[in-house]
């Protein structure tokens, strides 16, 4: 008898997961579809952190290479000029 009485009362959050179980399964196929297609490119995406981060790190070492060439010409000419 006591176990009749425990099984009858279902706890609230059980009822809660069942009525959105029952939610889910209202909704058809292609929607459920696109909305685990929406959440999967979501978390593949590369994020606008890293593309700026890549761009800036492509832009420093742009700016080293050309310094690098720049400060190497220079002192080339400024040797050039000294000598005469």
């Amino acid at each position: 008898m006591g176990k009749k009485d425990a099984s009858s009362v279902k706890l609230p959050v059980d009822q809660y997961r069942k009525q959105i179980g029952k939610q889910d399964y209202k909704k058809t196929k292609p929607a459920l579809r696109a909305t685990r297609l929406k959440a999967e490119a979501k978390r593949s995406a590369p994020g606008i952190r890293d593309i700026i981060l890549v761009i800036v790190a492509v832009l420093v070492f742009l700016l080293g290479v050309y310094a690098f060439f720049y400060l190497n010409l220079s002192t080339e000419l400024d040797l050039d000029v000294d000598m005469d």
